[in-house]
């Protein structure tokens, strides 16, 4: 912990910059309790690691202070400066008596009051979703902030997200996706955005990188997100996932695969309309292959050219096989929009600019062509050269 209290109530903010001689004097003349159990705290002022306060052994502080490490400490300490320097109203460890909680730093701006969290480790993902519950109803604006060791990038375009990291998902004002993370050693920002999952796991997503010393409040807030994506890589992508499929189908693809071979359908000649990467898809869980293929069965496929269908009425289907288990969303307490509706009118707005629907309202689209199936694999690897030959460079920048 870098905050503590005097014997007569004066804070102490290891997040300043305090010469160790100063420090030094000090705890030859005082005595430090916790500001929250009100339990002595010791002023640990080694030479390897960075000036922090410590409950003695046996304390029971247990629930706000875990045992952090020197990487967490830095990292907060080096975001509270960070704020300081902007004359940003900020206060390191604040401890909220109303709600029982203790930001890593909480600050104001523009008005608002924020709760900023800085993570460096994976704890029960109920306790998060606890705590930022708590945060919006009680009026902060939660600030999860992940740390940069705990992000595992495959190549530049490509993340590997756990359902904890996804937590972390933060939306700008113009609904766009985003986590943030940073690192004290190289004192910089990571931001992950343009996520587009393939997989429960791993995503599509674009990198950003900037230095903690060119950035303001409103990089953190509005951060500029980048749409791309490489339409090419995303359809190898999802053949090797198809692939792996195949070979370690879990439970949950057993059903899937039996229900799609019971509809008369090939996991590997399914229509080149299926498994598109939308900006929405991230909010489901399930691989935009099961899920879109589902609406096809459920809704497109029975019908004829001319026939109406409604935003409604694919929510409907999509409701059910979530009842079912069959579809999975994901928990993003943080993000502001986005919902599984969004996903799939996502979806249905890419197929109307493919050409397959006429859109007739906001939430009604009307059959404009049949999605062809292929019955060989010539067919489709037919369907899918003249698919990237007319939607590559579209797709790619969606």
């Amino acid at each position: 912990m870098l905050t503590a209290q005097t014997k007569m109530g004066v804070s102490i903010c290891l997040g300043l910059d305090y010469k160790k001689d100063t420090l030094l004097e000090l705890r030859s003349k005082e005595e430090f309790f916790c500001p929250i159990c009100g339990e002595s705290v010791l002023l640990k002022l080694g030479n390897q690691r960075i000036f922090h306060f410590a409950h003695k052994q046996g304390g029971v502080c247990h629930d706000f202070y875990e045992n952090e490490s020197i990487y967490h400490m830095e990292g907060k300490r080096q975001l509270y400066q960070w704020l300081v320097k902007q004359k940003i109203p900020s206060i390191l460890e604040y401890y909220d008596k109303e709600i029982q909680q203790r930001p890593d730093i909480m600050f104001k701006f523009n008005g608002e009051k924020f709760a900023l969290e800085y993570q460096c480790s994976t704890i029960p993902e109920s306790i998060l979703i606890k705590r930022t519950n708590s945060y919006l109803q009680n009026g902060y604006h939660p600030i999860w902030i992940i740390s940069s060791n705990q992000i595992r990038t495959k190549r530049n375009n490509m993340v590997v997200l756990s359902n904890f990291q996804y937590l972390f998902l933060r939306t700008t004002a113009a609904g766009k996706f985003y986590i943030p993370s940073y690192c004290p050693d190289k004192q910089q920002f990571h931001f992950v955005g343009s996520i587009t999952p393939y997989s429960i796991k791993n995503a599509f997503a674009h990198h950003s990188f900037y230095p903690i010393r060119k950035m303001d409040i409103k990089d953190l807030l509005e951060p500029k997100i980048n749409n791309q994506i490489d339409f090419s890589s995303w359809n190898k992508q999802i053949e090797k996932f198809l692939l792996n499929w195949t070979l370690h189908p879990s439970k949950q693809h057993h059903s899937f695969l039996h229900e799609i071979y019971n509809r008369n359908l090939n996991l590997f000649l399914l229509p080149t309309e299926i498994g598109l990467p939308i900006p929405h898809s991230l909010v489901i869980q399930t691989s935009p292959i099961i899920w879109q293929t589902y609406l096809f069965i459920d809704c497109i496929d029975n019908k004829n050219i001319g026939d109406l269908i409604t935003l409604q009425e694919l929510s409907f289907h999509f409701n059910k096989r979530i009842h079912r288990n069959e579809i999975v969303l994901r928990n993003l307490p943080q993000a502001k929009t986005g919902t599984s509706l969004s996903a799939i009118l996502d979806y249905l707005l890419l197929l109307e600019q493919m050409g397959i629907f006429t859109k007739m309202g906001e939430t009604t689209f009307k059959l404009k062509r049949k999605i062809f199936i292929p019955r060989t694999n010539r067919e489709k690897e037919e369907s899918k050269v003249l698919f990237s030959q007319k939607y590559q460079r579209f797709l790619s920048n969606r």
